[in-house]
């Protein structure tokens, strides 16, 4: 019982840490020219939902391939 709660927390921690870095690496790019300076917070909110699918995407392939990792380690030495 004491594992799923572990493994529930790895996840949280991992998706908000690449939520996180996908907003600060999509700071670098200055999309908010591309759109009229009155849609400033729009465009804020679309940064951020992207952030989000990025962020969300690469954690879940990490936490995949770690998943994958460690059962082929069990596979190997049971």
């Amino acid at each position: 019982m004491q594992f799923y709660g572990m493994d529930a927390f790895i996840r949280i921690i991992a998706h908000v840490l690449f939520i996180y870095l996908s907003f600060w690496t999509l700071q670098s790019i200055r999309i908010d020219q591309f759109f009229k300076t009155q849609h400033v917070s729009q465009v804020r909110v679309l940064l951020i939902l992207i952030a989000i699918v990025m962020g969300y995407t690469a954690s879940s392939f990490f936490l995949e391939f770690i998943a994958l990792c460690r059962n082929i380690f069990l596979s190997f030495f049971p």
